[in-house]
């Protein structure tokens, strides 16, 4: 089966890999982002999906706007593919593209469709307290992820996981749902299943907005964001800007779902309803970090990164400032 595959980001590179290492399948050229400038060198660096193509002695192709791109929609049809596969590529298909594979443009999701749909599903999830999602492999048309379902592929989603912890189990599962799917569709033995437009969710762009802690907001709220917006999350210590990589939220709701080890941080409660104002240290627990009031519950800080620091465990950020109960954070 000729296909080519498009995509950009660390998350499609199992799918890639595993296309590429079965023989059914021919992978005839790669489609993916321009290079960009990446870290604190700013220095020109390859998508990693270009990097294993490279690898591979394939094809690569990066328009900067594929949908009025001449010479790469010309190669497109040329290759007369039988599937144009799609992870996470970060450009819209034109109606065009989409219409050129004989069994059509098969995209894989982050999400459990018709959740969900757009560019972030895996943050918005986690943000939303989702307690489960998956990856959906499905048709593409001209909408916004509303193409129709093909195969699905599920997994929980535990109190302490974090976007990176989702998106490396979710590219896994793609990887695995992706070759199935296309052998399927092309034997005939798949039937699409149309979504639900009436139960539909989006998951938009990430702002930076998005990444401002307020205090005030329920410690599961709080936690939320920061897992599902990992590491960006920010507050503010002592006057400087700090982001919040990793916290546990803390009480009788969250106990059955912490490891065991965590129990003991019972103790360092208050046994009443606290007064402090939200952002206040209420306590600092020893060899786990400071305990942070909320608008509703108390919110562990696990892991920090302070401006122009390296990231701390919360327990050396506490140790290192001499943190004081009743210190405020925002």
């Amino acid at each position: 089966m000729r296909i080519v595959f498009f995509g950009t980001p660390q998350f499609a590179v199992p799918s890639l890999e595993a296309l590429i290492a079965q023989p059914e399948f021919d992978v005839a050229a790669v489609v993916t982002q321009p290079d960009k400038r990446r870290g604190r060198g700013k220095q020109v660096m390859p998508s990693p999906v270009k990097q294993i193509a490279t690898d591979a002695n394939l094809p690569v192709w990066q328009p900067k706007r594929i949908k009025k791109d001449a010479a790469t929609l010309d190669h497109l049809a040329a290759l007369n593919a039988d599937a144009f596969v799609v992870v996470a590529y970060g450009q819209i298909l034109s109606t065009q593209i989409l219409t050129m594979p004989r069994l059509g443009c098969v995209n894989a999701h982050g999400s459990l469709l018709p959740k969900y749909r757009g560019a972030a599903p895996i943050q918005w999830c986690l943000y939303h307290g989702e307690t489960e999602t998956g990856i959906d492999t499905m048709l593409m048309d001209a909408g916004m992820d509303t193409g129709p379902v093909l195969l699905e592929g599920k997994r929980p989603i535990g109190l302490l996981d974090n976007a990176l912890d989702l998106a490396k189990d979710l590219a896994a599962i793609s990887a695995e749902l992706l070759p199935a799917t296309l052998q399927q569709l092309d034997a005939g033995s798949l039937t699409p299943k149309p979504q639900n437009d009436d139960a539909a969710t989006y998951a938009p762009l990430i702002q930076k907005a998005d990444y401002q802690l307020d205090w005030t907001k329920s410690a599961i709220a709080l936690h939320n964001q920061i897992r599902g917006f990992y590491p960006n999350c920010m507050t503010t210590f002592r006057d400087k800007e700090m982001k919040l990589e990793a916290t546990v939220p803390l009480g009788d709701n969250y106990w059955p779902q912490l490891p065991e080890d965590y129990q003991g941080l019972q103790s360092h409660l208050p046994s009443t309803a606290s007064d402090s104002e939200p952002g206040t240290v209420v306590a600092i627990a020893k060899n786990r970090g400071p305990i942070i009031q909320t608008g509703d519950g108390w919110l562990l800080l696990q892991t920090v990164k302070p401006s122009g620091k390296k990231a701390q465990s919360g327990w050396d950020f506490a140790n290192g400032n001499r943190l004081e109960i009743g210190e405020r954070l925002g």
